[in-house]
């Protein structure tokens, strides 16, 4: 089976960049600079910002679902990010070189399962929790902080990231 990974879109966040601070309150967002690498993962591109990059943090709702599973997490934009990540069968770096929780999900957003594995096993985990029929797609967490790192499916599904 094949797996796609997708980045966010990050261009409902690019305005936030220039927003005023009370703005960027209201969104419960901040404009920061890297500082280290890796430590700043872009949920779009899904690459580490490098040191003296601009990157922004936001609350993003990314499991939109009228279930207890609806989910909202604060994630990381690059500044210089302007499409998403989306590609088969390749392991972005920031996702392999950590621990990541894959979460699988029925189309109607209720937990069906999860994994817990080194991110460069990711796609043979990714690969077990989908071949269960009734799995629509899976989130791939960061397992240290929690955190939304990128939707992952069958190469061929339409689900939007």
């Amino acid at each position: 089976m094949d797996i796609r990974i997708r980045g966010l879109d990050p261009a409902p966040y690019h305005a936030l960049f220039e927003a005023s601070p009370d703005e960027l309150a209201a969104r419960r967002a901040v404009v920061r600079v890297a500082d280290k690498m890796p430590g700043f993962p872009c949920r779009a591109t899904l690459e580490d910002a490098v040191p003296g990059e601009t990157v922004l943090l936001v609350n993003h709702t990314h499991q939109d679902a009228e279930t207890p599973f609806h989910s909202a997490h604060a994630v990381y934009f690059r500044l210089a990010a302007h499409a998403p990540y989306d590609e088969v069968n390749q392991v972005p770096p920031a996702l392999a070189r950590r621990t990541l929780s894959l979460r699988a999900f029925d189309a109607d957003g209720w937990l069906l399962g999860f994994r817990l594995v080194p991110g460069t096993e990711m796609l043979d985990a990714a690969r077990e929790l989908l071949a269960e029929p009734r799995a629509a797609y899976l989130h791939a967490h960061y397992a240290g902080a929690g955190c939304y790192a990128a939707w992952v499916g069958r190469a061929d599904a339409a689900q939007a990231a």
